[in-house]
Formats: structure tokens, C-alpha cells, sequence
């Protein structure tokens, strides 16, 4: 019951809410001028399509499912987000554990669902965030450069999974709830970031890759990886 409490069972994202009753208000007032302004109705049409348009996608991308995992959690690593899997490789992770790690990088466009979840059960060990550039997120120099938020979790068999939340040329803020200290889950909201942008996670060299390049993820659903 303790974990089910911990779940944010939202539809419609916290982090979207005020952008979108702003947006909906300044949209509903331009039409509204150009009805009752304009005796040609034409460029009414015009623009209450592309207002429409235009909000619709704002609502998908601030949308939040709700997702269980449903399945054993034990040394399983899950997808942080949706998006396409970009990055697998070795690379030298020199902010937290200073040695070699296995990172595996998905890439969110616009059209994703931008909440982040968990990828794994455990405790929160660091949270630290660096700001930084706005290059494009999936460029190789943007896991170090870009403005960027890094959260370790330490698993329940004591192995520590690093991810990290990156912005990207069009994404301009990076939200992250985790606390040290605080118990993490699987199914549990990490973060969000706004307008398109990429989430990083750095495993132990052994860890067994359960997806390919340019895969789709689905956040909270796509396993990733085992541990050993």
C-alpha cells in the first residue's frame, strides 16, 4: 500500500497544467477577436485551425499515462522514458563513479511523453543538478555540456544506476522529484522535461542490454536491462 501511495495517478502532467489554461485563454481570446473583428471570416478559419493544432499537440505532449510495470522488478532496469534508443556504448563517467560504465541514451522528440520515470527499485543516493548549454540532445558532447540533472540510485542488491535528465535545443527546463534518501520505485515519476529532449542511464559494465539501436521505448513498460 505504501508504494500504490507514492504513485502519481495523473492524466494530464502538474508540470503542463498553468501553460495549459494559459495557452487555452490566449488562443480562445485571439479567435474570439478575429470572429468578432473581421466581417471576412476566412482568416478566423485560418487561424482557429492552427490553433487547434497547435493545442492539441501541446496536450499530447504534457499527457501522463498511468503505468505499471506489473512484472518482477528484481535487477531489471526499465525505460526512464518514451523515445528511441540512441546511445549503447562504453563511456568513461566521470562525474559520479569516475571509471567505465555501460550507458544506454534515449532520445524524446516532441511528440513523446515527456514524464520520466524510475528505472529501477532502490534508495536515492545523489541528486545534483548542473546547468549548462542547449545544444541539440542528441548530439554525443550534450550528456556533459548540456544543462543536466543527475539522480544515483542505489539498488536493493546494492548496486548504484546512475540517470541523468538532459535538455536539449528546444527543452528549456528539467524537473526532477527525486530527494536523497527517499525510496524509489519502479512505476514512480523522476522527473519531467520540457519540449524534447534526452535521459541517460549508466550501468555497471556486466549488465546484460536487452534493446538495440534505434528501438522504441516505452517509459515505465521497455525493459532495457538486467543486472547481474
Amino acid at each position: 500500500m505504501g508504494r500504490l501511495k507514492k504513485l502519481k495517478k495523473i492524466r494530464i502532467h502538474r508540470e503542463g497544467t498553468h501553460i495549459l489554461w494559459g495557452s487555452f485563454f490566449l488562443l480562445l481570446l485571439i479567435n474570439a477577436a478575429l470572429y468578432w473583428g473581421i466581417e471576412c471570416k476566412l482568416p478566423f478559419y485560418l487561424v482557429a485551425i492552427v490553433s487547434i493544432s497547435i493545442y492539441m499537440l501541446m496536450v499530447n505532449f504534457f499527457r501522463c499515462p498511468i503505468r505499471f510495470f506489473g512484472h518482477d522488478t528484481e535487477k531489471i532496469v526499465v525505460a526512464p522514458a518514451d523515445g528511441k534508443i540512441v546511445v549503447i556504448e562504453e563511456v568513461e563517467e566521470n562525474e559520479h563513479f569516475h571509471d567505465r560504465r555501460l550507458m544506454i541514451s534515449i532520445f524524446m522528440s516532441i511528440t513523446n511523453v515527456h514524464a520520466n520515470w524510475y528505472p529501477v527499485d532502490g534508495a536515492v543516493k545523489k541528486v545534483a543538478h548542473h546547468d549548462g548549454n542547449f545544444m541539440k540532445a542528441w548530439l554525443p558532447k550534450a550528456s556533459t555540456e548540456n544543462e543536466r540533472s543527475t539522480v544515483v540510485i542505489e539498488t536493493p542488491e546494492g548496486v548504484e544506476v546512475l540517470v541523468r535528465q538532459i535538455a536539449g535545443a528546444v527543452a528549456r527546463r528539467i524537473v526532477t522529484y527525486a530527494e536523497v534518501g527517499e525510496e524509489c520505485y519502479i512505476d514512480e515519476h523522476l522527473g519531467f522535461i520540457k519540449f524534447g529532449s534526452r535521459v541517460d542511464v549508466y550501468l555497471p559494465l556486466d549488465t546484460e542490454v536487452c534493446v538495440q539501436l534505434g528501438q522504441l521505448t516505452t517509459g515505465n513498460q521497455t525493459v532495457i536491462a538486467k543486472l547481474k
